[in-house]
């Protein structure tokens, strides 16, 4: 014999749990990235220009970031001076598919400089003027590269454009900075 117990009414908070909860997924999603926010794979492929390994990996679903291919991208970008890893910050991933998104092409990069220990930045800045001794590569939130497909130049307007932190443009050099600190350009 089984005992059948009559529903509990609803809470009255219930509708204002609800309310909540719509304003905060709301609030969430506002705060995404425009990338994400429009749906798509977090599709990369990085070329080391160094090291001369490619990895292409999508490192994020729309359920969120993939913490074993943000490993494998981490390790990618290693200092290859040292063998040194260092967690990059994944908004700097984000900002390559953004900016591929924006020129219309494949996200194919080029990277010249990931993480840098602090023994390769000292190294650099040594022989160097244009290399800060506060280097946010040291800090995992800047990257080096060049879009494969795209004049350097316009890569450096998009990532101007986008205002998401630093954009360094070093023509002579040919590649672009770009980092996830305060938004600055030289």
């Amino acid at each position: 014999m089984s005992s059948t117990r009559p529903p509990e009414p609803p809470c009255a908070c219930a509708g204002r749990r609800r309310i909540l909860r719509a304003v905060l997924s709301a609030a969430a999603f506002l705060a995404l990235p425009a990338r994400a926010a429009a749906g798509g794979d977090g599709r990369l492929i990085l070329v080391n220009t160094h090291t001369g390994e490619v990895l292409d990996t999508v490192y994020r679903t729309e359920s969120g970031y993939l913490p074993g291919e943000l490993g494998r991208l981490d390790w990618l970008l290693r200092d290859h001076r040292t063998g040194d890893v260092l967690p990059l910050d994944a908004r700097l991933f984000d900002l390559l598919r953004e900016l591929a998104g924006s020129a219309g092409l494949e996200p194919r990069y080029q990277v010249i400089s990931g993480y840098r220990s602090p023994a390769t930045n000292a190294m650099l800045v040594a022989g160097s003027d244009g290399v800060s001794s506060r280097s946010l590569h040291m800090e995992g939130r800047a990257i080096d590269v060049r879009l494969e497909g795209l004049p350097l130049e316009r890569l450096r307007d998009l990532a101007l454009a986008r205002q998401a932190g630093g954009v360094g443009y070093y023509p002579s050099s040919d590649f672009v900075h770009l980092d996830v600190g305060r938004v600055r350009n030289w």
